[in-house]
């Protein structure tokens, strides 16, 4: 059995036995792959994950950064207190008209703000705004540090982000890459090393969506 086929069968494991079946988000990814949207959505138990850390941070106001189908924000959104507010950022109008139609089906619409457009170009428009509780990030690699650099500007004492996919199978070792994606995770790190307002670590993953791993930073 290869690798991928055993994390693949824990993956199920911890899905049968800690995440009730839910049909309605297995509705929400068949959705998705009938728009013909990449299957880039975190996994079930990542999904799962975000949710408990909404709730671990009592959070009211969550920021994502990327929402494809909306699976992720959903996930979030289900763990909101009445008063909790999702605002997602999403670049492709189709993606954000799938997620809409999504949150819709699923409940969660009055509780989330979708917002279309490049994320560098709507992230400034949110200053002002009461800041975020928990961020996710989970879009285009190579422009993973000006995202830090934007979100840093919408938090607070206490802010947690969380970033996905900074491992990519090991690549992000690669010093030479010319893959801009890469590249922009390794400048991720340069700028979180000894970062003054962040406090952060890194875990690797493995699972149904491979080999990867997460971001965890603090705003201090």
């Amino acid at each position: 059995m290869s690798n991928l086929d055993t994390w693949k069968q824990v993956d199920q494991y911890f899905i049968d036995q800690l995440i009730p079946a839910d049909p309605v988000m297995e509705n929400v990814l068949k959705a998705n792959e009938e728009a013909e949207l990449p299957s880039i959505d975190v996994s079930a138990t990542q999904g799962k994950m975000l949710q408990l850390f909404v709730k671990m941070k009592a959070a009211k106001n969550v920021l994502e950064i990327g929402t494809l189908g909306g699976y992720s924000t959903i996930w979030m959104a289900k763990a909101l207190p009445e008063n909790g507010h999702v605002t997602t950022l999403e670049f492709n109008p189709k993606h954000a008209e799938v997620a809409t139609r999504n949150m819709e089906m699923t409940g969660v619409r009055d509780k989330v703000e979708v917002i279309v457009g490049p994320a560098l170009d709507t992230l400034p428009t949110l200053e002002g705004r009461e800041p975020f509780d928990f961020i996710f990030i989970d879009a285009d690699k190579n422009n993973n540090p000006h995202y830090i650099k934007e979100v840093l500007k919408l938090s607070k004492h206490g802010t947690t982000i969380l970033v996905d996919n900074v491992v990519r199978d090991g690549r992000l070792l690669d010093s030479e890459s010319k893959d801009k994606s890469i590249m922009g995770i390794r400048e991720m790190f340069d700028l979180l090393n000894n970062h003054p307002q962040l406090d952060s670590t890194a875990f690797q993953t493995v699972g149904s969506k491979g080999y990867d791993g997460f971001v965890l930073a603090v705003v201090t």
